[in-house]
């Protein structure tokens, strides 16, 4: 590296306090491969507005593919999925797919600035199609196959495709789901698309596009295979919010903002390079997808995954990780609880030796996970809890492999990450006073705006309304004496009594500590009069468990003994499945709306939920509610 250190805080510190150093220096170690070299590396350093690199020119795509030329027998992607065999690539498979379906992407139109939409799953074609598309200079957005009609359809229709990339079906655990009659009405809902392209996922013999989008000889194919150079703040993803109020945001990333990063945080965070294997349990659907696809930035093997992690039990991901010698996996923090309530321990089933770090994002890692994780999958595997969002691609706070971890908390802000909490005043918090997770300075990741926001107006009011000039997340965060954090919870569905603010989070590691609980929720509903409100705990709970006086009672006991009088809701109640986006967070909000009286359909769209049905148990119990009086 062309920097040297005594420990990680000093090296945080000169990413902050020199951010134009620090990218340039990186962009130097990760030999960014420049067409046109930048004048400098950050020229202007305004939130919104900061200007990264001005006047280079490159292409992501060239990058990911570099290791084809430097080690093209070694392994790039490993594909395992529940629908069809397991598929390997090395790095010169993988140049040759990408070159051919560039190629044909071109015989479709496909130019430079054109939308190139992918209804696939996390198999090694999505990967690819992505780098052909990325190659071109097009843009690239993704849905999972699990999307309804509507959630695909509210996104894309806002990015005017021009090409859409799709599968027949998949299978979920053993489960064969059909997707023919969602691409039909997908494709009849987007009126720009001129051309449609179909990969037989679940019928083989079914309608082969893919297999004439790639037919060109390799040599012809290999011959034409460039890389268009894009200025640093070309487009090169559009990713969307959850979409559970509104319209989802359309957020548009860069090819510069997201190679630079993601080599930082892969390369620095994961400590992740040639030969290592990196697998992220993720649909296309989520960041963490092209978070995992980024793995080519760096050399490493991308391991994908396509299927139901809990078929047929939760001990799929453990046997792949064993199976494949996966050296960082990456799950959700609900899929580690998962795990620990079934007590499942699979350090004594698989052999995870090779396993030296395990990733947890999606919602706050709960103290409980951490014990866990240290007694069933082993000691010496480091805890990395990693928080940030779909805006930026990447992660404010998470590990670093030099920093011990603590127990409950995430370690440290990630380099160039200058994370603060703020109070509602705009001052700074001191140590372990909660406060608005805020960003102080530029990250060439941040959004370079939202498709069609053409004044910026929306992209301000999102990020920068409430504290101009600095990037407020909507998220509660508490920095500890140890220079870790703990985030919890959204600060937009903020739990409020007697002027105390109450992290959800909390809620949740106790009441989903207990055996009888499968999932909750929390909301708190204000007092206009300026009383403590009404706190509401929903719980759904696991088969043959009831909601009895004794166990309301007990969940009372633990969350006024584990956490203080003032987490006893007023009120427990039981619904039959708790509300979740896609990526598995839970719906506080547009709960909380319905409770004030909105419509389930005016506070989320139910193609963008996990259970679309589970807007109708919330619905159901209010309409009782209200009939109660209660």
């Amino acid at each position: 590296m062309p920097w040297s250190f005594d420990d990680y805080d000093a090296l945080l510190r000169w990413s902050l306090d020199a951010p134009e150093a620090f990218w340039g220096a990186l962009s130097d170690w990760a030999e960014i491969p420049w067409s046109v070299a930048p004048s400098r590396a950050l020229r202007v350093d305004a939130m919104p507005g900061a200007v990264w690199f001005p006047g280079g020119r490159l292409n992501h795509a060239e990058l990911a593919l570099r290791q084809a030329t430097r080690t093209p027998a070694a392994t790039a992607i490993v594909s395992v999925s529940q629908t069809r065999d397991r598929l390997e690539l090395s790095w010169a498979e993988l140049a040759d797919r990408v070159a051919r379906c560039r190629l044909g992407l071109v015989k479709l139109g496909v130019g430079t600035g054109d939308c190139v939409v992918a209804y696939l799953p996390n198999i090694a074609e999505t990967t690819i199609a992505f780098l052909a598309t990325s190659s071109l200079g097009a843009i690239w957005s993704s849905c999972a196959p699990e999307f309804g009609v509507r959630a695909v359809t509210d996104r894309w229709s806002q990015v005017r495709p021009k090409v859409l990339l799709t599968v027949d079906g998949y299978r979920y655990g053993d489960k064969d789901v059909d997707r023919s009659r969602h691409v039909a009405e997908i494709v009849a809902g987007l009126p720009t698309l001129e051309h449609v392209v179909r990969l037989p996922y679940l019928d083989p013999n079914g309608e082969d596009g893919w297999l004439a989008l790639l037919d060109h000889e390799p040599s012809v194919a290999s011959e034409a295979m460039t890389f268009e150079p894009v200025a640093f703040d070309h487009p090169l993803y559009v990713l969307f919010s959850s979409g559970t109020t509104g319209l989802p945001k359309p957020i548009v990333h860069c090819h510069g903002g997201i190679t630079v990063e993601h080599v930082k945080a892969l390369a620095l965070h994961y400590d992740l390079g040639p030969g290592d294997r990196f697998c992220w349990f993720t649909t296309t659907g989520w960041m963490m997808w092209n978070f995992l696809t980024s793995a080519a930035l760096v050399g490493a093997t991308a391991v994908l995954f396509d299927g139901d992690p809990g078929s047929p039990d939760l001990s799929t991901l453990w046997s792949l990780a064993a199976r494949e010698h996966v050296d960082v996996l990456g799950v959700s923090a609900p899929f580690v609880m998962a795990c620990r309530k079934a007590g499942l321990r699979p350090v004594d089933d698989h052999d995870l030796a090779g396993l030296r770090h395990l990733g947890s994002t999606g919602a706050p890692l709960p103290p409980e996970g951490f014990r866990w994780i240290v007694d069933a999958v082993g000691e010496r595997v480091q805890i990395g809890s990693l928080s940030g969002g779909t805006d930026v691609c990447t992660g404010f706070v998470g590990p670093a492999p030099t920093l011990p971890v603590r127990i409950g908390e995430i370690s440290t802000p990630m380099l160039g990450c200058d994370v603060q909490a703020f109070r509602s005043d705009g001052s700074r918090c001191d140590a372990s006073e909660t406060g608005e997770l805020v960003i102080t300075q530029p990250m060439p990741s941040m959004p370079t705006g939202f498709w069609g926001d053409d004044d910026g107006s929306r992209y301000r009011a999102a990020y920068f309304e409430e504290f101009p000039g600095v990037w407020t997340h909507g998220d509660w965060i508490t920095f500890t004496g140890s220079g870790g954090c703990v985030i919890t919870g959204r600060s937009d569905a903020t739990l409020n009594r007697g002027g105390v603010r109450l992290g959800t989070s909390d809620f949740y590691t106790v009441v989903e500590s207990m055996p009888q609980v499968a999932d909750s929720l929390v909301v708190h509903l204000e007092d206009a009069g300026g009383g403590p409100g009404e706190l509401i705990l929903l719980v759904a709970l696991v088969a043959g468990a009831t909601l009895d006086t004794a166990l309301t009672d007990d969940i009372r006991d633990r969350l006024r003994t584990e956490l203080s009088p003032r987490h006893v809701p007023d009120l427990i109640d039981q619904v039959d499945v708790i509300p979740r986006t896609l990526s598995g967070k839970k719906l506080e909000v547009p709960v909380k709306r319905m409770l004030l009286g909105a419509a389930a359909d005016e506070t989320a769209s139910r193609d963008s939920l996990a259970d679309p049905t589970a807007l109708d148990a919330i619905e159901r119990w209010t309409i009782t509610r209200v009939s109660s009086g209660t």
